[in-house]
């Protein structure tokens, strides 16, 4: 959130001299003036009043005003960045999810969408409705990258979520293991005592340098609870493929590795869970609403803009006119 502050207030003590330039002026005015006695005034209201002697005030005002003018410049007023300790109850939540071609398959919400489509819908509708959870994000095939840190800010979560795509023939694969000791990663340094991954998949483990099982006992060792979540129908599916000659189909059996998921899950007193559809995964965010909640804090920061020159250079033209005038126009004759 915007917000003004002055970087050297200490500066703004001298607007007390305003009043006291004021007085000395008005005090002054008063003793500069003399009275002589004249049998009548009707030759000299004849004359009129000189427009000078109407705006004899302006030095003053040119005078106080550049002095405010210069005097809040140097206390370096600024625009923009303020660093805002956020605190709120919830849980440190890390999203694995699962890219590889497999997910391409189009077997979930009657085969008008992919399995990745169904899980960034019901992912992005679980970030929505979060308030307090820092949520970040990892994304696996062959190998596994952190897609976004944890943070509050669920918008930049969500842009980051709508850009996961099916990962490329050079990276294909299922590395578990591996998205689970990245994940685990993320939440070793996290500051809540609640810390969960939910891994989604819809594979056997088929690449990586860790087992699935070895990245679960370190995820218990450090307090991290893990959901696994198998994605996709039962049986076998029409997976498309594409040719030379544009896209096939080509039927394949499910293999979901369940005993792995399931096993991994009871090591670190998570769950496992089969999601057929949509609304299986949904069942695993319920499961999240009910752990316990504790005091997390984030910082925001944003870049302070420097705003004393919109004050020095009309100061400044304020004190040179002032001084112009006095020695011109409005010069007093001793």
């Amino acid at each position: 959130m915007a917000s003004w502050r002055f970087a050297t207030p200490e500066w703004l003590v001298l607007l007390l001299l305003v009043p006291y330039v004021l007085y000395r002026y008005r005090l002054v005015e008063r003793r500069g003036c003399g009275s002589i006695r004249y049998s009548s005034l009707h030759v000299f209201k004849l004359t009129g009043v000189r427009w000078g002697a109407r705006f004899r005030h302006v030095l003053i005002v040119l005078r106080l005003g550049a002095l405010i003018c210069l005097v809040v410049a140097m206390a370096r007023p600024q625009f923009g960045r303020e660093v805002r300790h956020l605190s709120a109850e919830g849980v440190d939540i890390v999203l694995a999810v699962d890219v590889s071609s497999s997910m391409n398959a189009n077997d979930l919400a009657g085969g008008e969408k992919t399995r990745l489509q169904v899980a960034k819908e019901v992912i992005d509708h679980f970030i929505s409705g979060r308030n307090g959870d820092r949520i970040g994000m990892v994304v696996f095939a062959g190998k596994s990258f952190t897609h976004c840190p944890l943070t509050l800010d669920y918008q930049a979560l969500r842009r980051t979520l709508a850009d996961v795509r099916i990962a490329d023939r050079d990276w294909d694969g299922t590395a578990i293991g591996m998205a689970l000791i990245n994940a685990c990663n993320r939440l070793r340094d996290a500051e809540g005592d609640s810390r969960i991954i939910i891994l989604l998949t819809d594979g056997v483990n088929n690449a990586g340098e860790i087992e699935p099982l070895t990245a679960a006992d370190v995820a218990a060792a450090v307090g991290i609870r893990i959901y696994t979540v198998g994605v996709g129908s039962e049986g076998t599916i029409r997976q498309p493929v594409q040719g030379i000659f544009g896209t096939r189909y080509r039927t394949v059996q499910v293999e979901i590795d369940e005993e792995l998921l399931e096993e991994v899950a009871v090591r670190t007193g998570g769950r496992y869970f089969r999601a057929v559809c949509a609304k299986t995964l949904e069942a695993v965010y319920q499961e999240i609403d009910q752990l316990e909640t504790t005091e997390v804090t984030s910082s925001v920061h944003v870049d302070y803009a420097e705003r004393f020159a919109y004050l020095l250079w009309p100061g400044l033209f304020m004190l040179v006119l002032e001084m112009v005038l006095a020695n011109t126009r409005f010069r007093r004759i001793p």
